[in-house]
């Protein structure tokens, strides 16, 4: 029998939403550390009490929506606890599935008795501050910890191929419409037939973000609301509009905290609020998108989604809630296909990005803390976590029960499968006047709807390269942003613009 002092199990969530039309509530709501230790708070309330005097271990997730020198320090001293490991993740959607599971095997190893993780942001204050003039530092109450200003944005993106930063691909909801415009020509579809997946997806989601006290966006939308543009629902790059992009300017804080099956037997917990936590995966694509093989598929999230429910001894149709990462519909699109869920599937047990909220790296701590609601009332049954970061790149999956599951201590590394599963990368070169053909593509707008310009992903012979189509060329664009015809391996002629860059027209 294993030892109860070895056995991961959740035993306490806590989430906190600041709304800036809450009663009482000043100009500014709470900074990130507050919202992180009241996620705790609330986490240790929901446990019993007396968790949180016995972490052993806290990781924090990044938080990038204020600039502090030691957020771990800051959230320890909030709790009035220093555990003797804390520890700050790094800048990724994912990380606070890794966070969970690796919580997990160090109790699995014996190193820890009791573990958590947090997450927090206050976009929505610090971008209401900016816009006012405001100093959270000496404006809000109580005041935030003064900035650090040595702080450099962890955002930065310097790996990525010069040619994505040329053409300003270099944030994700630019990056993302490259595989949405892929995967659907691979799956078929036309991009009307695409939108029109991706609106009944998004719309299923508003409706379990409109039951979650926690969402920040409540309200049920219907698919043709998020379909079609308009000025609630701008079009930001094709093919997606606002309702399709994760939200983050928000105020959310989550936490989690794990402890040994004996610490909470010990505690006095009853056995059907004591969620298990199983096998996990984990995997990455190169982090420069332009050195993937393709963008119609992600090898990566094939072999973690895989490796975990393999791990687990699981199928899919044994899972009773899951948790696809929803940052862009093209991610849980891919994911479910490539679990073979039906169409009617909700892979989202906290709202998505979109409706429940985006705060930055910390969406899927809440996605945890929603699953642990759910599986206590699903006696036996099994969810799945799936979490994603930077560019369709690092992916981390993991299993959850309301019932003991295979040991999580396995390592995580899918890496190997990922890798196996790769296939030839075409090298990306300058272009060279003459014909290429359309590999994928997106088409920026402004504010107003307006198109910005369009960017293209070339096939040169058998080379790869990146090119725009100006906002003058109405043609192209027109091309571009058709519904009822996918673009994707049309034939066009690129040519050398005077500031160096490459354009392409059809042709």
């Amino acid at each position: 029998m294993s030892d109860p002092a070895r056995i991961p199990v959740i035993v306490g969530v806590g989430e906190v939403a600041d709304r800036p039309d809450a009663p009482g509530r000043g100009p500014l709501g709470p900074e990130p550390a507050a919202l992180m230790a009241e996620a705790l708070r609330r986490a240790d309330a929901d446990a019993g009490g007396g968790f949180l005097g016995r972490l052993g271990s806290l990781d924090v997730v990044n938080a990038v929506s204020w600039p502090y020198a030691d957020l771990p320090g800051r959230v320890a001293d909030l709790i009035g606890h220093r555990p003797a490991r804390l520890a700050y993740g790094p800048v990724g959607g994912e990380t606070p599935v890794r966070f969970l599971h690796e919580a997990a095997q160090r109790i699995a190893r014996g190193e820890a008795e009791v573990a958590a993780l947090c997450s927090g942001e206050a976009e929505h204050s610090a971008s209401a501050a900016r816009r006012a003039g405001l100093r959270p530092e000496r404006n809000a109450l109580p005041p935030w910890t003064a900035p650090d200003p040595a702080w450099t944005n962890p955002r930065v993106r310097d790996y990525l191929h010069p040619q994505a930063l040329g053409h300003g691909l270099s944030q994700p909801v630019f990056v993302y419409p490259l595989y949405e415009t892929a995967c659907q020509a691979a799956w078929g579809q036309t991009p009307r037939e695409g939108r029109a997946e991706s609106a009944a997806l998004w719309s299923a989601m508003s409706r379990v973000a409109a039951a979650n006290p926690s969402a920040w966006l409540r309200r049920p939308v219907p698919p043709e609301e998020i379909a079609e543009p308009s000025p609630g629902n701008r079009p930001i790059a094709w093919p997606y509009p606002k309702l399709m992009v994760a939200n983050p300017v928000v105020n959310q804080g989550a936490a989690v905290i794990v402890a040994s099956l004996a610490r909470a037997r010990a505690a006095g917990l009853p056995e059907h609020r004591l969620i298990h936590v199983g096998p996990g995966a984990a995997a990455s694509e190169p982090r420069d998108w332009l050195s993937r093989d393709a963008f119609d598929h992600a090898p990566a999230q094939d072999a973690v989604l895989a490796g975990a429910l393999g791990r687990a001894g699981l199928a899919p149709a044994d899972l009773a809630a899951i948790e696809l990462y929803s940052c862009f519909p093209c991610v849980p699109k891919m994911a479910r296909r490539s679990l073979g869920l039906p169409p009617e599937a909700v892979p989202t047990v906290a709202g998505g990005l979109t409706f429940f909220g985006a705060p930055l790296n910390g969406y899927m701590a809440h996605a945890a803390c929603a699953m642990v609601r759910r599986l206590r009332e699903a006696p036996g049954e099994a969810g799945l976590l799936y979490g994603q970061g930077e560019f369709v790149t690092k992916h981390h999956a993991l299993v959850l029960a309301s019932r003991p599951l295979p040991s999580c201590s396995e390592p995580a590394s899918a890496q190997g499968e990922a890798d196996r599963r790769r296939g030839a990368v075409p090298p990306v070169t300058e272009a060279q006047a003459g014909r290429a053909v359309i590999e994928t593509h997106t088409v920026l707008f402004d504010r107003d709807g307006a198109p910005q310009k369009g960017v293209v992903v070339l096939r040169q012979g058998g080379a790869r390269l990146l090119a725009r189509v100006p906002a003058a060329d109405r043609a192209t664009l027109a091309a571009l942003t058709d519904l009822d015809r996918s673009p994707v391996g049309l034939p066009g002629t690129v040519s050398p613009a005077p500031d160096g860059l490459a354009e392409w027209r059809i042709a």
